[in-house]
């Protein structure tokens, strides 16, 4: 359909009845937004991860069912028809009950995926009955019949081209017929059809990427906050919305921890040039922030952030000075336990990296320990937990001077573990003890950001 929105809302925005009920105004106020994307009610993901770690005893796993029960019952409450609605919930339960009894025997990545997506089937359903009740022509859709990617569970790849080719033959002709489709964010299915997930924040990856292959005019991704501000409100009550931001420079906060956006997000509407609209659907009339290619404002810094539970490894060898190959064969070990590099710097013996511990859907931090033995059979092997990782953000920071001297001299008290500047004009990162990581936030937003116009 021509100038399609799609909306997506957030945890927070379908946590109980009444959240529900403001996210079908939003779309409902927009005749051009046909395809709602949902991620879990707020807490619940939360919930399924902890029975898909298999740590829980058969009390421990009925306790935690009868929490995620709870959370849907509300809004059952809420609708007609409460028997078909809660025998719905409690038949994808009992695959829940089933699939936490399998973990508890042998944890796998597979079956955590199938066990966490119950929670967008769950919400995308009730959501569902909320638009008919209220007299809307809406049909729930499940997205995995289109949103295919590779079986790397936990953090899966998504297959572009045939997402196009299978929402072309599924999907859009729900939207040409004026329906209100809502389907799940988070979660799709690999070529045999086992379910995966995209990794955590994935719901706006998917409805980008729903947007891609839908030829949508407009993404909407509805949080509980009015957009995208400066740093993060709940750190720093003084941080600012923003009105306009470029695609990198949105791209660059959600990858250092703006958790507004997920750091994915973007690439499919940047390869359409699709704008992205940030609000929130609990208070629309505030406003938002627009994501653009390009801005008529910017400012050297533009933002900070945060982002927690790093780990440092620092390798050493006197065998690499003068000598080739190291770090391929650092990154080749790496790649092998598929684990992401974030910030690399080197020295003429050692090299640190950091890992963003928890990005997988189990929210396993730990890395594995034959990773460690492979590196030490060539290097000494120094890990630092405890660490946060201050990203400050902003334009053509490589090239402008005293960027450098505007940022430390604001927390020349704190001591700084790593840093990383000029692989990038957009960002400058680096590493401080967490217990720091808050003041460190606050004191360069005053500085930097607080007397500039955001």
């Amino acid at each position: 359909m021509q100038n399609l929105d799609i909306a997506k809302f957030g945890g927070t925005s379908v946590a109980n009845y009444d959240a529900m009920s403001k996210c079908v105004e939003v779309v409902t106020s927009n005749k051009n937004t046909k395809l709602v994307v949902v991620s879990a009610c707020a807490g619940v993901t939360n919930l399924l991860v902890e029975l898909a770690s298999g740590a829980c005893d058969s009390a421990g796993r009925e306790e935690i069912i009868a929490k995620v029960f709870a959370i849907h019952k509300e809004i059952i409450s809420k609708l007609d028809n409460q028997e078909e609605h809660e025998a719905v919930i409690k038949n994808y339960l009992k695959v829940v009950h089933d699939l936490a009894i399998q973990a508890s025997m042998t944890r796998t990545d597979m079956i955590t995926d199938r066990l966490v997506s119950h929670g967008e089937l769950m919400s995308s359903y009730l959501i569902t009955q909320i638009f008919k009740q209220k007299g809307f022509d809406a049909e729930w859709f499940d997205v995995r019949r289109v949103m295919r990617t590779d079986s790397s569970y936990g953090k899966a790849v998504a297959l572009v081209e045939v997402i196009s080719s299978l929402s072309e033959e599924h999907l859009v002709p729900l939207l040409d017929s004026g329906k209100i489709v809502v389907t799940q964010g988070f979660i799709g299915a690999d070529s045999s059809g086992q379910t995966t997930t995209l990794g955590r924040g994935g719901s706006d990856y998917s409805a980008a990427l729903l947007g891609e292959s839908c030829h949508a005019q407009t993404i909407s991704i509805w949080t509980d906050v009015p957009g995208v501000y400066t740093t993060d409100p709940r750190l720093v009550p003084e941080a600012m919305p923003i009105s306009e931001l470029t695609y990198l420079e949105a791209a660059e906060m959600a990858t250092f921890g703006a958790k507004i956006l997920h750091p994915s997000t973007l690439v499919p509407a940047v390869r359409c040039g699709i704008p992205v609209y940030v609000g929130s659907s609990k208070a629309p009339e505030q406003g938002g922030t627009w994501v653009r290619p390009t801005t008529d404002y910017s400012p050297a810094f533009r933002a900070v952030a945060l982002r927690k539970s790093q780990t440092l490894i620092v390798l050493s060898s006197p065998k690499m000075v003068g000598a080739t190959g190291f770090l391929a064969q650092v990154f080749s070990i790496f790649a092998k336990y598929n684990l992401s590099v974030d910030l690399v710097s080197t020295s003429e013996v050692s090299i640190a990296i950091t890992i963003d511990a928890g990005s997988q859907t189990s929210g396993l931090s730990s890395i594995p320990e034959a990773l460690y033995h492979e590196l030490r059979e060539f290097c000494h092997v120094r890990t630092e937990s405890g660490l946060s990782l201050v990203a400050v953000i902003g334009n053509n920071m490589a090239r402008t001077s005293h960027i450098t001297a505007e940022v430390f001299s604001a927390i020349d008290n704190y001591a700084v573990r790593m840093i990383c500047y000029g692989a990038s004009s957009h960002n400058l990162c680096f590493l401080v003890g967490e217990e720091d990581a808050v003041d460190v936030l606050k004191l360069l937003h005053k500085s930097l950001l607080e007397s500039e116009k955001a």
